[in-house]
């Protein structure tokens, strides 16, 4: 699967808590990421910068569902189910 474009939602519904650029401590869940450009492109895509998790991060079908909706609404499950 390829990443819809407009979507990011890999970018907004996890918590993170690697240190991004901008935001040393990471990222809480449902918050977007400082790199999130306005087109949902990570600005440090590629980059040396960019977290290992969000470089590893592969789009799935039963994760990114069929929508930017979808996909907040199934990753935000995953993080909550996943919450220590």
């Amino acid at each position: 699967m390829q990443c819809r474009p407009t979507c990011g939602a890999c970018c907004t519904a996890p918590s993170i808590s690697s240190p991004i650029p901008g935001m040393p401590h990471g990222k809480p869940a449902g918050i977007a990421c400082v790199q999130l450009l306005n087109d949902y492109r990570c600005a440090i895509f590629g980059q040396p910068e960019r977290p290992a998790v969000c470089a590893g991060f592969r789009p799935e079908a039963e994760v990114c569902g069929d929508s930017r909706e979808a996909a907040i609404r199934l990753i935000g499950w995953l993080e909550a189910a996943t919450a220590a």
